[in-house]
Parts: C-alpha cells; structure tokens; sequence
C-alpha cells in the first residue's frame, strides 16, 4: 500500500502565524482571560459527563472477549503423509534419471514425511468434548489441543460428519470443570447482526475478530455437502477454523468453516456453520457415532421466474420436484413430478436447498407433513421418511408413472435421458447419431470427479456406442470398477474414466 505524505507551503505558515499574532494581541483583559479559561474548562466538563456511557461502550467487547476466550482452544495435528523424492539429485538420483523421459518402469520410492496441521475448536462439555471441523483433524494421528491457559492435551477423535465438515473430539488427561459455550438459536440471527469470532489463526492463539452477519442461508459453495451458511465479515483466516462465531449475548451460534478469497487470506466474506446444524450432527455422532439423515426419493431444483411466472407462484419461493424415484417415500406419500414444495412441519421452504436440508433433519421411520402446491391448489401429504444410505441411493430409479425417459446410474453419481434431433442438431451431430444426455451429477461421485457435467452427451462407453437409453443401462449397470467415456461438449470431445 503506497503511502502518501503531505507537506505544508511556507505561506501557509504565514497566514496562520499572523492570525495566531492577531488573536493574542486582542486578549490582554482580564475578561478575555476569564473567557479563555471558561472555554478550556467547558470541554473537561462535558467529557467527564460522558465517561460513563463511554466506558460501557468502549469495554462491551473486552468483557465478552474474557468471558468467551477460555471456551475456545487451539487444535494441533500430525499425520504422515508419503509424497515422491523431491529434487533431481534427491536419494533416488537413479530412479529419476531413469525415469526422466524414457518411460522406464522403475517407480520412485514414495517419502513419508510427517504432515502438521492447525485448527480451533470450541468446549461444549466441562468433561472435555470439543466441537471443530472435520477438515481439522481428518486423518490425523496425533491431536493436541492447547487451552487458554496454555496447558495442552492430547485428545483423541469421538466422531466425524464428512458431508457437513462437523467433528467432535475429546479431550484426555486430567481436563475437568473446563468453561463451557453456551449454545444460542442460530435461527434467530438476523442479518446485520453484531458477532464476534474467536480462534487461531496462522497460530495466533486466542484471536477476537468482530463483525456482523452479512447473509444467512449460504449455499452451493462447494465447501460442504449439506450447506446453510452464516456468512460475516468478522475476519476468519487459515486456523479459525472451527472456532466459534458468537453472539453480543456470549453465545455460540456458529463454527467457523471457510473463506472466499482470492489471495488465501480474509477478503470480507466468512463462513460458519449454523449452531443448531452442528448441534444436531454432534448429538448424533455421540449417541451413534454416525449421523442419521432422512431421504425423500426426489429429485429438485429451485424456482426461477419464468417458472414462477409459468406456475402462477407469487412469491416465487419452494422447491420444484422434477423427478420422482420409484418405490421411494416421496412415490408412496403421493408426490409427483411437477409438485413445488412449500413447506415441512410448517418450516416453509425457500428453495431446492433448503429442502434439501430440512429432509436431512428428518428423523428417518417418521412422518412428516408435506404442503404441495399442485396445478395451483394446495395439497397436504403425509410422507413416511426413509434412511438416506447407498442402497437407497444406488437403487434410485426416476418412476415411470410420471413418464419420463430417463434412467438413473447413481452408483456412479449420473442421470441421464436420450437425446432428441434439436439437442443433435445444436451439438452439431448428425441425426443418425447415438448419444445420451447427462441430466444430472451427484456431488463427490465417480462421475464429478471424472469432471462430467450437466448437458455433456456421452457418445460412447467402454467402446459401445449410447444409441439408446437401454445400451447407456447396460453398461452402466454391469459389475465394473471403470467405465471409459468419450464424451462431446460444446462440439468438441474428450475421453474421461469413471473409477469407483
């Protein structure tokens, strides 16, 4: 950042030396002197008038920051890690040289090196239990965790949610009536709300940012799986994570998780997962050591004004269903494509996403009530929720009632649905060519990490040309651990493989 100094012209001085002469000169009486001195006076007096409500003010943070500090600890883990030998004259000097260009199949030894990384966590038992993230310490070997007194622990992992970044650890040794959070309703937050973050960042232990929350509801982020983000511009950097995100009444109502940022470090924009989320993934994960989610059996996308406009919806706010899976909770409650989705035990739905992860919450065997909207009436649907595991995703199949030709390859994270002559001719392909199109990636799947996405058309697949829905059924259905696709995009193509 460029600095700029500003100088003074001598003239300057010169005016302001004749006016200083000027008033000087005219303040020779006493009663001059007494006004002088009533004004030097006047303003001590209205300064100790507001000390009170200044010094209130200018200590509020500093009371709460003492307060909280102690409830948030420093996370410290090792892993080992195997990478190739660095360096062209590293240890295996004659496995590089002669694997340097001439493709000779003597393979580079893999290094183990130890791997450190850092994090914060937030106390939410006096017993010594920790709520972080799982980007914290996933893989970790060795867990260390410093209080704010500087005593440190070794503390071992009690259970990992992946698909919401959530972990709760617990601290060992001899770590008792340690200070605890107060867990508030991340619901109730409002946006333009004061909060403060506390954690570590760059190993800077106990660091107090503040802010405000500047959105709630973030989503499609690509950080997590499920994703309901409190935003804020409280600075969060490398080592908040998993800090604690609270309240001006002192409590936590978010676990700090991520940044959007260009440069690697804080630009404005922070996130943290929702309290109440991450309560609820900790009491599953110590009840069961797993989370158990709802599943519905639908496919979903959110509503944009020409469909607003097209539906009659005003608001334009819900989830559209766009597909039904056959034998699934959502086909037997009655659901059909087409349906929008307003709300779930009177929760209303905003969107796709939101749907989304309220079905989550839903505890799977029970019944929820589901208002629909449906050809502009509003209809009630009892629907028993089902356990969202790879059985059911694997077997999810679009349901031929509603009469689409798609078919489903979930085990691979694809949908996909034939091609017809308009969608040929604006990928430039002749009518007589096969083809199928991807109408649908699931997240973390083979597929997305194949880079497929949505509108590619698969040409063919471990050599078999897709002329038809049931030939892209076949392959993808048979008992293989690969698939090779060649695949057309925008008119141009490209070969990928699919590895489970």
């Amino acid at each position: 950042m460029e600095i700029k100094r500003h100088y003074l012209s001598p003239i300057y001085f010169a005016i302001v030396g004749a006016i200083l002469f000027t008033c000087s000169a005219g303040s020779t009486t006493p009663s001059s002197s007494s006004a002088q001195e009533a004004s030097r006076q006047a303003p001590q007096t209205q300064a100790k008038a507001a000390t009170p409500q200044l010094e209130a003010f200018r200590y509020e943070i500093a009371d709460l920051a003492d307060k909280l500090i102690p409830t948030v600890v420093s996370i410290k883990t090792e892993a080992t890690v195997k990478d190739n030998p660095g360096g062209f004259f590293g240890d295996d000097f004659f496995d590089q040289f002669f694997n340097f260009g001439f493709g000779n199949p003597r393979q580079q030894k893999p290094r183990e090196r130890k791997q450190q990384g850092q994090g914060s966590g937030v106390i939410v038992s006096s017993s010594g239990q920790v709520l972080t993230n799982n980007h914290v310490v996933e893989g970790a070997e060795q867990i260390t965790v410093t209080l704010s007194d500087k005593r440190e622990f070794k503390a071992k992992v009690l259970g990992t949610d992946e698909l919401t970044d959530i972990a709760v650890i617990q601290i060992e040794g001899e770590a008792k009536d340690l200070p605890v959070a107060t867990l508030g309703n991340s619901d109730a937050l409002r946006v333009g709300e004061w909060v403060i973050a506390i954690g570590n960042p760059f190993g800077l232990s106990q660091t107090v940012t503040k802010g405000i929350v500047s959105a709630k509801g973030v989503h499609q982020r690509g950080i997590a799986e499920y994703e309901n983000f409190i935003q804020t511009d409280a600075a969060i950097n490398p080592g908040n994570s998993g800090g604690g995100l609270f309240n001006l009444s002192g409590e936590l109502i978010g676990i700090n998780s991520a940044i959007l940022s260009r440069s690697g470090g804080f630009q404005g924009i922070g996130f943290a997962i929702p309290v109440n989320l991450a309560n609820n993934i900790m009491n599953d994960l110590l009840k069961d050591g797993k989370v158990s989610r709802g599943w519905l059996g639908v496919s979903i996308q959110d509503i944009n004004p020409s469909l607003a406009k097209a539906l009659n919806l005003n608001p334009a706010k819900g989830a559209l269903i766009n597909e039904v899976f056959e034998n699934s909770p959502a086909e037997k409650g009655g659901i059909k494509a087409g349906d929008v989705v307003r709300s779930i035990d009177g929760k209303a739905i905003e969107n796709a996403n939101d749907l989304r992860n309220t079905v989550a919450t839903l505890r799977p065997g029970g019944n929820a009530e589901f208002e629909i909207l449906r050809d502009g009436k509003t209809v009630k649907l009892k629907i028993n929720i089902a356990l969202r595991d790879e059985h059911n995703l694997a077997g999810a199949v679009p349901s031929s009632k509603d009469g689409k030709k798609e078919q489903s390859a979930s085990l691979w994270g694809i949908q996909a649905a034939e091609l017809t002559k308009a969608q040929k001719k604006e990928a430039g392909l002749p009518e007589s060519s096969g083809g199928v199109l991807v109408t649908s990636i699931t997240g973390k799947s083979p597929a997305e990490k194949a880079g497929l996405r949505n509108g590619d058309i698969i040409l063919f697949a471990n050599n078999r040309s897709m002329a038809s829905l049931k030939d892209f059924d076949s392959v993808f259905g048979e008992n293989s651990k690969t698939i090779v696709l060649l695949v057309r995009r925008e008119r141009a193509q490209f070969y990928t493989v699919l590895e489970k």
